[in-house]
């Protein structure tokens, strides 16, 4: 059962870890405000909601469900096992949040932004785009998995940018459904090189978990 949707996360927003590599990463936000702070050290924190490409490792679940649909439409692949479908996340173009950094380090005075796409969408919503465009339907091949559960999982997460958009002048240049199509196009491509080693028997069509 989801509670209310969260108010979008801004610089002010405690922080509250919920995996191990979210610890790390608060861990170095303080360093960074430390070093700054003591030493007067130029240093920036960029709090960078999801940021995904289609070099995104294929473990993250953006890349598994694009991999997967490239595999599906060239028929090395039938089944994709998934999560928690409801989880909702501020997904946005890596190429633009690289811009953003690069417009932090720009400034006078160092200082922390969020940078995200203030949209949110479900996991769900992103097997509709993704699957959508080769003309599947999601709900043929996606099978529910809850070993993909998470123990602590973050029911929604959007960012409040404003304050990059307004001191950087910095704005997402890559929408959502771009983004998600620009991901599934290479990889069909990726799983058209792969079946021509399947074909010839350089590697077997596996099926990925």
């Amino acid at each position: 059962m989801f509670g209310a949707t969260p108010p979008p996360q801004s610089e002010t927003t405690p922080f509250h870890p919920r995996s191990p590599y979210a610890a790390s990463k608060v861990a170095a936000h303080w360093y960074t405000v430390n070093y700054r702070e003591a030493y007067g050290l130029y240093a920036c924190n960029g709090i960078l909601f999801n940021h995904e490409s289609p070099r995104r490792g294929e473990n993250f679940v953006t890349r598994k469900i694009t991999r997967a649909v490239g595999r599906i439409k060239i028929g090395l692949q039938s089944k994709l096992f998934l999560g928690n479908l409801q989880a909702s996340r501020d997904w946005g173009f890596a190429g633009d949040y690289v811009e953003a950094m690069w417009m932090m380090l720009q400034q006078e005075k160092p200082d922390d932004y969020v940078v995200a796409t203030e949209e949110s969408h479900t996991v769900e919503e992103f097997l509709v785009a993704a699957f959508g465009h080769v003309g599947l339907n999601w709900r043929d091949h996606v099978v529910i998995d809850k070993r993909y559960f998470r123990p602590a999982e973050v029911d929604n997460l959007k960012g409040d940018s404003s304050k990059a958009r307004k001191v950087l002048g910095w704005k997402p240049k890559v929408g959502f459904l771009q983004l998600v199509k620009m991901m599934v196009d290479e990889d069909i491509e990726l799983a058209k090189r792969e079946k021509v080693l399947v074909d010839a028997g350089y590697m077997d069509a596996q099926q990925q978990p």
